[in-house]
């Protein structure tokens, strides 16, 4: 063996590079086993007490810190761990928006909606959407018009072209995208997340970000869609506010009870206390002239009324006389029927306003209610022109039910705040030196610091409110000046969230809102379970493997048995060494364990080989090197076109389907080293050693010795079988179709499991009401543990929008009988979905035409190509067609998603493997028997391969049998898509593409 010095160094040399990158996830592993245990499941303990572990070095050999090594170690996917994974997408229009000033240009605008709605549809970045649109609707608008102003002046030109003017806001757009990716990997360093993960997308608006670990996922969600726009604020005093708030609800009133008698009677009373914003709207603009003089009755009246009264709501505590009901003061007073306003009561009974900018209270159930009152241009005229209304960002009573209405002061015409956070410099948690409550202390630079000596200096005895992202955080009164630009937040919370809001001011703010469209959560219950069941396939898989070669080959097989330990020790130390590259997922296990069945088929082809060479009379020497020099072709065609259909699947894959091709990929390349070279390496051993090897067993000499199985002549046959269930099939796809999941589909899945077994029918009827329909809701796995389905609310733009779905959802499920955990849950916007399906269909296709073109290279004959192809198309349509000919039928889920995809992709790159195997063989006799006819040389090198084929195959179906029975439910229709695709892969290498390469070279012969 030529350059065996070198290649025993290199194997060395990889192995103790393994060893290394293993060692660092072994120490690390431990560190965070003896947090478990010292924690005792409070998880909180164990964050500290990794947290406090940072800084220790705990690999003394190398002198690493557990900090050092967390980021070293092997990466565990979500699935395995437990986390999130979402994609965001950065909101181009709103920077658009911004670059025209916020032009009320009437066609800009359009064509902004249009662009938003046609982003759907596409994956095409925003500004070229927005720029066809506007060309499409107004051929002659002139884009610099809107685009040229005051801050743009010095980049634009005034009568800059259309195209000069889109190529601005590409470049305006590309930076807030690189600026918003910045902030948020800042933000996610921060947030100290293992082994964060945060890449743009390329071609798009979007960024991904994988948090393997985290737990809080509302949390996660407001540290990546929170601009962290920080603004203080002056505000007015409650006393120069009420009386206005009096009158609004004066002139509510009044205009409630003229709907009711003068505009008309058929119309219902409660149509300011419970209709729309825009039927209020309407009324009001009608009644306006009517009613205001109503209202300049004043706070007099009101304060008579309150002053007697008794009666209240249940969520607002408004009050009604003895006389009335609270219908009838609803509709007296639609405003405080929803609002507490801010009065107190002294010792003589007499109500009085209160001190501080806090004009209301209300029930978190009715904030939209007062938002759209407060919005109603009559009701807005009542109040000063540059006054805006903030909520308080968290309740003040115990039970969590109601926020403060405050009342804010902008002092300028552009409707600023009088600093914003731009000046922070720097923020931490802190515990503040009185109550010991956690705060948030924040650091400003020069010009903030001097701004905020001014500000404090000018409203003692006022307040500052403290608002991020519209919200209001804090709102202390001014007790004196503050100079050297120190401040701090101060409010009701916890360690985590004073942590989480300083990490995202030190971040700084994103230059446009982002939103998830696309997300996906795996709780850590979810993720051990899928490790324990991944081990245990992988081991049953090893085993039944190794059993089987030892069974057929004897000795040979025992080296075999090596060179499979070798490589499964080789790619764990690739992925070890590699964990900001790679993650192992569940699919990535599935990766690896198929990578055991397929590098198997290289030592088969070699020992077989070796056989043959055996049986043709050459000593074991000699066999062994010819053996290893002949299957040489056939070992690179076969692991060369699966090694394609692996990077068509890395390119074009995203999450499991990603995961799943780069073991796979890693695994190819592992498995020819070890089975080409380790075993070479045992055999050279044992003949220098005079020992005798053997290849096959008493059971198995001779076996596939003497068959002659004419394949051709009955190709007819298995024509008219293929036909058949092929035309079955697309009856099926046609009327029936396939299950699509919610990767092609949009939507929302959570996987929930309850104590006790539940009806499917009774958690969609309780789930009905509150979701609009139906969900789809079907057991998964254990008849305990179902998936529930749902589209609503997925097009929402409201970045609170799966905080709402989700209680929703515990809201339908808290009303069953039986405890549950929401063990994962996965979020596709309607654009993604798209995107996955457009991404599917190239890379199925892409992939078939490498292949081809692969085959008709290698093999210099274009029917050796259409054969193969041929042959992909029918496994693929046979296995489309059983899922949708069982789907509903059998007892596990056989939807059509991402891991479908890279299960069809497998099958294309097996199936290709296998008839690529036969093919060098065809190849090879025909070459050798010339003067032969070509159907009996054929027959003759089918059944020449056929022990190889055999044996390749049972040992895939053994692995992919132990994936489906032990890999669990998530897992379980990827796994039966595989085994479905191997079985059918071979049956076509052998019955469907052989004959069909010979029918069209008898064709071509012919003529």
């Amino acid at each position: 063996m030529q350059n065996k010095g070198l290649l025993t160094t290199f194997t060395v040399l990889f192995a103790l590079a393994a060893l290394y990158a293993l060692s660092l996830t072994f120490v690390a592993n431990g560190v965070e086993s003896d947090a478990k245990d010292y924690a005792n499941g409070d998880s909180d303990v164990e964050y500290a007490y990794l947290d406090s572990m940072s800084s220790e070095e705990v690999y003394p050999i190398i002198g690493y810190t557990y900090g050092e090594l967390r980021t070293k170690t092997l990466n565990l996917g979500l699935d395995l761990k437990g986390g999130m994974n979402v994609t965001l997408e950065v909101q181009i229009s709103e920077v658009v928006k911004a670059l025209s000033s916020f032009s009320k240009d009437n066609a800009f605008n359009q064509a902004i909606i249009d662009a938003k709605t046609a982003q759907k549809a596409t994956n095409a970045d925003f500004v070229t959407l927005f720029g066809q649109v506007y060309q499409e609707k107004n051929p002659n608008g002139k884009l610099s018009s809107i685009f040229y102003t005051l801050d743009n002046k010095d980049k634009l030109s005034p009568n800059a072209t259309n195209e000069e003017v889109l190529a601005f806001i590409k470049e305006e757009a590309d930076d807030a995208i690189e600026r918003s990716f910045n902030v948020l990997r800042t933000r996610i360093s921060l947030f100290g997340a293992a082994q964060p993960n945060i890449q743009k997308l390329t071609g798009s608006d979007r960024i991904l970000v994988e948090l393997p670990g985290v737990k809080d996922k509302v949390r996660v969600r407001q540290l990546l869609q929170g601009t962290a726009k920080l603004e203080f604020w002056l505000t007015y005093e409650n006393q120069e506010i009420y009386p206005m708030l009096a009158q609004a609800d004066e002139l509510l009133g009044a205009a409630n009870k003229a709907k009711a008698s003068v505009i008309d009677t058929t119309v219902t009373d409660e149509v300011l206390s419970e209709g729309t914003a825009e039927e209020v709207a309407d009324a009001i603009e009608t009644l306006v002239d009517s009613t205001v003089n109503s209202a300049e009755e004043g706070t007099a009246s009101l304060l008579d009324k309150i002053e007697g009264a008794e009666g209240e709501s249940s969520d607002s505590n408004a009050v009604a006389t003895p006389e009335q009901s609270f219908e009838d003061y609803a509709k007296d007073h639609p405003l405080f029927a929803i609002m507490r306003p801010a009065i107190f009561q002294d010792e003589q009974g007499q109500y009085f306003p209160g001190q501080g900018p806090i004009v209301g209270y209300v029930a978190i159930k009715d904030t939209a209610k007062v938002n759209s009152y407060m919005a109603m241009k009559e009701v807005r005229a009542l109040f000063p022109p540059r006054i805006k209304f903030l909520w308080t960002a968290k309740p003040y009573d115990d039970e969590g039910k109601f926020l403060q209405l405050l009342a804010i002061k902008v002092d300028n015409r552009e409707g600023k705040a009088v600093l914003e956070g731009d000046v922070i410099i720097d923020a931490s948690q802190q515990f503040d030196q009185f109550s010991g409550s956690p705060r948030i202390d924040m650091a400003m630079n020069g010009e903030g610091a001097n701004k905020w000596k001014h500000i404090t200096a000018d409203n003692i005895g006022k307040s500052v409110v403290i608002a991020l992202d519209n919200l209001v955080y804090s709102f202390p009164t001014v007790q004196g000046e503050i100079s050297g630009g120190q401040s701090n937040i101060t409010g009701n919370f916890d360690i985590e969230e004073a942590k989480l809001i300083a990490n995202i001011l030190k971040a700084g703010k994103l230059p446009a809102p982002a939103r998830i469209i696309e997300e996906n959560v795996v709780g850590p219950t979810l993720g051990q379970e899928s490790i324990n069941k991944g081990m245990l396939s992988f081991i049953v898989a090893l085993l039944v493997v190794l059993a089987y070669m030892v069974f057929y080959y004897s000795k040979a097989g025992i080296a075999s048995v090596i060179a499979l330990l070798a490589n499964m020790f080789f790619i764990f130390g690739v992925l070890a060494s590699m964990p900001q590259l790679i993650a192992l997922t569940l699919p990535g296990i599935a990766g690896i364990i198929l990578t055991i069945g397929m590098s198997v088929d290289a030592n088969v082809l070699i020992f077989e080989r070796i056989r043959e060479e055996i049986a043709a009379g050459k000593g074991t020497r000699l066999a062994v090197a010819d053996g290893y020099k002949f299957a040489y072709s056939s070992i690179i065609d076969a692991n060369v076109t699966t090694l394609l259909t692996g990077a068509v699947l890395w390119f074009f894959g995203t999450g499991p389907v990603e995961g799943f091709a780069k073991t796979l990929v890693i695994g190819i390349g592992t498995s020819l080293f070890t089975a080409i070279f380790i075993t070479r390496l045992i055999f050279e051993f044992n003949l220098n050693k005079n020992k005798v090897l053997s290849f096959s067993t008493k059971l198995t000499d001779g076996a596939f010795k003497n068959t002659n199985i004419n394949f051709l002549t009955n190709r007819k046959k298995f024509y008219i079988l293929s036909g058949i269930i092929i035309v079955i099939g697309l009856g099926s796809l046609l009327t029936k179709g396939l299950q699509y999941g919610i990767d092609f589909k949009g939507g929302r899945t959570y996987v929930v499991r309850f104590d006790n077994p539940v009806s499917t029918v009774d958690i969609s009827k309780s789930l009905e009401s509150l979701f609009e329909t139906s969900p789809e809701t079907k057991t998964f796995g254990d008849d305990n543990q179902v998936k529930i389905t749902t589209t609503f609310m997925i097009d929402s733009e409201d970045e609170n929008a799966d905080d709402v779905v989700e209680g929703k959802l515990n809201e339908g499920l808290a009303s069953l009988s039986s405890k549950y955990e929401v063990m994962s849950s996965q979020k596709v916007g309607p654009t993604i979905a798209d995107d996955i399906k457009t991404s599917s269909f190239w890379s199925i296709l892409f992939s078939l035409i490498i292949i081809f073109i692969y085959i008709v290279f290698r093999f210099k004959k274009w029917q050796f190509g259409v054969g193969a192809i041929f042959a992909l198309f029918h496994d693929v349509l046979i296995t489309l067609a059983i899922f949708s000919i069982f789907y509903g039928i059998l007892p596990f889920s056989l939807e059509v998603d991402q891991a479908f995809i890279a299960a069809i992709l497998t099958v294309v790159g097996y199936s290709i493997n296998d008839t690529v195997v036969v093919f060098d063989r065809i190849r090879e006799y025909l070459g050798s028997f010339k003067k032969r006819d070509n159907e009996d040389v054929i027959n003759e090198a089918l059944n020449s391969t056929l022990s190889r084929t055999v044996n390749t195959s049972l040992s895939t179906i053994f692995v992919l049998l132990m994936i489906f029975v032990f890999g669990g439910e998530v897992i379980r229709g990827f796994s039966f898509a595989l085994l479905i695709g191997v079985i059918v892969g071979t049956y076509s290498s052998l019955f469907i593409a052989s004959p069909i390469m010979y029918d069209f070279t008898k064709k071509i012969d012919k003529k």
